[in-house]
């Protein structure tokens, strides 16, 4: 069960390196290679082993859907030289992710439930019930912390803050929207009904733009919108596209990601079973099967894929 966990390539002209929870970034000056490797998270904590195909399913989920919605928001992508990377600008980042909710699930269900009315600054309705949809599609932001767990935070504050001036969150505001849309549709068409998502945008010489991957089961959830109305109706739970299944095997063995717990142990079966729900996700939103990729010099093929990438990207850089 061959896993890309990490990867550490020292390359010419390479500026910086990053290592996120889930993706290896080498800087280039104004431009960046993301590699999407195999290490898997949740509760904001990196789990011990690596899955098997989870980057490059990821990856070319988030190829996709950043093509589909370039038209309407100007996103950073620049080529897709492998199936685990994606060259493209390097971007400022804006210190908030932007999640937008159609539905009453996850994060916005356990506080409603809770008691809370008021999400974000959104005011909630009486009366709803978990997996609901929501009146309007609702922007509950959240904070990008560098460590640790990312907060909830209200338009008001942001502004207040001075996280993101006015000028600039009315766009990040009107992007989101937009891109929620179009989601929605591109799910649609594949019988799915997208419930809520979360989008990252930086600046890259004074221009805003998507950034980081775009409606992939990791940053969305899913409904099947087959038997959608009937399970709502009958108070059944939802069949959920996301990585939703993890975060619940992960609290059915005592981890929340709280201090004290420990990550259970993810035996060879859990991570192939795993595994297989990403390739299963990928056919769901991707509507073909995942191709077979040979693991023998997976890394050494990744690196060649950037650095010819880079190469190229730069000299038409100085074209210009």
């Amino acid at each position: 069960m061959q896993a890309i966990s990490e990867t550490k390539f020292k390359f010419p002209n390479q500026t910086g390196f990053y290592s996120g929870k889930v993706r290896d970034v080498y800087y280039f000056g104004d431009y960046m290679a993301m590699v999407a490797t195999d290490r898997i998270s949740a509760f904001d904590v990196i789990l011990p082993r690596a899955i098997p195909d989870k980057g490059r399913v990821l990856n070319q989920i988030a190829a996709f859907n950043l093509e589909a919605t370039k038209g309407l928001v100007p996103n950073w992508v620049i080529a897709t030289p492998d199936p685990n990377v994606t060259v493209g600008f390097r971007c400022q980042p804006f210190a908030v992710e932007m999640v937008v909710r159609g539905y009453l699930a996850g994060h916005a269900w356990r506080e409603y439930r809770a008691g809370k009315r008021i999400l974000c600054g959104v005011p909630l309705p009486e009366g709803l019930r978990e997996n609901d949809k929501l009146p309007h599609p609702i922007i509950t932001p959240t904070t990008k912390a560098a460590v640790g767990h990312d907060e909830d935070i209200s338009r008001e504050e942001i502004l207040a803050r001075g996280v993101v001036s006015p000028e600039d969150y009315a766009v990040l505001e009107n992007y989101t929207l937009r891109l929620f849309e179009k989601g929605t549709e591109l799910a649609a068409a594949r019988g799915l009904i997208l419930v809520d998502t979360k989008y990252e945008f930086g600046k890259h010489k004074g221009t805003i733009y998507l950034i980081d991957e775009v409606h992939t089961p990791d940053s969305s959830r899913y409904f099947y919108r087959e038997g959608y109305a009937a399970r709502q109706q009958a108070g059944e739970p939802q069949k959920q596209l996301s990585k939703e299944f993890v975060r619940q095997w992960l609290i059915e063995n005592g981890f929340q990601g709280k201090d004290g717990q420990r990550v259970p142990e993810m035996t060879d079966a859990v991570v192939e079973s795993i595994s297989t729900r990403y390739k299963e996700l990928y056919e769901a939103v991707r509507g073909e099967a995942l191709a077979p990729v040979a693991y023998t010099q997976m890394l050494e093929r990744i690196e060649q894929s950037i650095l010819n990438s880079i190469k190229s990207v730069t000299l038409e850089g100085q074209k210009h």
